[in-house]
């Protein structure tokens, strides 16, 4: 199979970084990213490309064709509704492919009004509102376009919906009180209803999916799925929402096409439909399967670091650190095989009481790694074999870094700070 070059646009957000994930590793995947603003993205896509127009400047156009053909990008993947909808609009300006539905599609996901219209003989339709109608409260409101559950509101009178500016621009529905889903899915480049997952919305954050389970596609759902996928021309992944009115009936919500930022846990089931969405663009036949068992995830953010530090040479402690509480402390060793690919010199550096050798071979540590073993006595000072031109010093023993501090003049490092050199970025 041919190795594919992928754009990501924009690359800054929380459903970009799981396009990251989803391909960066991958061996038949070429993985960019590029953004108009810079936000997460250089923290992650190590081929980065920042400072494109917005996508309302005259200049966008020409401007994302330069990165494709100085790139020889094959497909692009946008991660915002909006932007999509531009690129559905555009798609015959733009000099490579572009993992979008058709424009009609795109504009019809794009806006809620439109959606509901779009399928509005269909019995999973909630039942909707003109603001001058005679309500039945409590009720929902979100608006006409917009993403997750953000600006969505739950009205519990009339005075409250008073209070609402631009009642216009938003969508009055029933309130559906029930259980909450997204249902990720993938259509191939026939046109075919290949993978329908859903899963749980049990907690979010900012209207992002935070918390959630896998559940198995019920007949309802999947009749759901296969009535929008039939009316609407998909390309790759998309997904669609749906909420349990009062009877426990699941209505829709919302048809997006995009990647969604829960998409994971379904990768997590065996299922990576951002790569999926990659082959089925470029024309390839995919097939789906999962893996069956429960899966729960919940998630909180993640710390990424840039800073200005310049090391050639690392000093590394053995007790405490390399090895914590018994056993290999998994960030310290990540950092270790990331310096030998960047070719940096590790000094074990230790006061360990047993032969270090054997300790070494006990805890399944290749001694290779090192460039060299210091094992000093416990009653001598480790800042006397250190030489500080471009070193940093990691040990989790206070008064070790403190004098490695005072007498070399180097960055010292607690095993909680391991974070702070480890690099993400592929």
């Amino acid at each position: 199979m041919p190795k594919f070059n992928v754009l990501v646009f924009p690359a800054g957000e929380i459903n970009s970084v799981e396009l990251h994930t989803a391909l960066s590793s991958n061996v038949n995947i070429n993985l960019f990213g590029a953004s108009s603003i810079d936000r997460h993205g250089p923290f992650v896509f190590k081929n980065y490309i920042s400072g494109l127009p917005m996508i309302t400047d005259g200049g966008f156009v020409e401007a994302l064709n330069k990165i494709v053909d100085e790139n020889t990008i094959d497909l692009i993947i946008p991660t915002h509704d909006t932007v999509a909808l531009y690129f559905a609009e555009h798609n015959q300006e733009i000099s490579t492919k572009v993992l979008t539905p058709d424009h009609e599609t795109a504009k019809i996901c794009r806006s809620k009004k439109e959606t509901y219209a779009h399928f509005k003989d269909c019995s999973f339709l909630p039942r909707l509102y003109m603001a001058e109608e005679q309500l039945d409260f409590p009720i929902f409101i979100k608006p006409d376009k917009s993403e997750g559950s953000k600006g969505t509101k739950f009205i519990r009178s009339k005075a409250e919906l008073l209070e609402v500016d631009r009642l216009e621009d938003y969508v009055i529905s029933e309130y559906l009180p029930g259980e909450e889903l997204t249902v990720d899915c993938i259509t191939d480049h026939k046109g075919d209803l290949k993978g329908i997952f859903p899963r749980t919305r049990q907690r979010t954050y900012c209207g992002v999916s935070v918390a959630g389970k896998a559940l198995p596609a019920t007949s309802d759902i999947m009749e759901i799925a296969s009535v929008i996928n039939t009316r609407l021309k998909f390309l790759g992944m998309w997904f669609f929402q749906l909420k349990k009115d009062k009877q426990g009936e699941y209505k829709l919500m919302e048809v997006a096409t995009r990647v969604p930022c829960g998409m994971c846990l379904t990768r997590a089931r065996g299922v990576n439909l951002p790569l999926l969405s990659v082959y089925a663009a470029m024309g390839l036949d995919i097939e789906v399967f999962s893996n069956n068992y429960a899966i729960q995830m919940d998630r909180t953010l993640t710390n990424r670091y840039f800073t200005d530090l310049n090391y050639e040479h690392v000093y590394l402690d053995f007790d405490d650190t390399l090895i914590n509480e018994d056993i290999v402390n998994l960030d310290v060793i990540r950092f270790l095989y990331q310096c030998m690919n960047k070719g940096k010199k590790v000094y074990l550096l230790t006061k360990h009481e047993l032969d270090i050798q054997e300790s070494l071979q006990h805890f399944h540590i290749d001694p290779t790694l090192f460039h060299e073993i210091l094992q000093i006595p416990v009653d001598d000072e480790k800042y006397k074999y250190i030489q500080p031109n471009g070193a940093i010093f990691i040990d989790n023993a206070y008064r070790e870094r403190q004098a490695v501090m005072i007498k070399c003049g180097i960055p010292v490092f607690d095993i909680d700070t391991i974070e702070v050199l480890l690099d993400w970025r592929k």
